[in-house]
């Protein structure tokens, strides 16, 4: 892996869609930019995806009869819950470029190495 650019991988996380799709078009060559840009990636699909899967539950359940749209409604706890733990993540992604660690993120690391886009 050559010299880590942070302010590309930085770039990844602070300007989510643009910053890694710069990283991803323009910056193939370097590893660390990639790596961080997947993360970020993986963070941005992450915050899409939780309101709309609490959407799809919240339709099914609001059909059970007196408690389902209740119930949908306190489910949305668990979306503001998901969105502070992204938060989280998302400091700790920009602490690891800080310190130029290639480390996978809790929740989406994992998943966002299986991206096969870039390096």
């Amino acid at each position: 892996m050559s010299k880590p650019k942070k302010p590309l991988a930085l770039l990844a996380y602070l300007l989510p869609v643009a910053g890694w799709l710069y990283v991803f078009l323009f910056q193939r060559e370097d590893e660390f930019a990639i790596y961080h840009a997947k993360q970020s990636m993986a963070l941005t699909v992450a915050a899409v995806l939780a309101p709309v899967a609490w959407m799809v539950a919240a339709w099914v359940i609001a059909w059970v009869p007196l408690v389902g749209p209740v119930l949908g409604a306190f489910l949305f706890a668990l979306v503001i819950l998901a969105y502070i733990a992204l938060a989280v993540t998302w400091v700790m992604g920009i602490v690891y470029v800080l310190q130029e660690k290639v480390r996978p993120l809790p929740f989406v690391g994992v998943w966002a190495e299986r991206f096969s886009i870039g390096g």
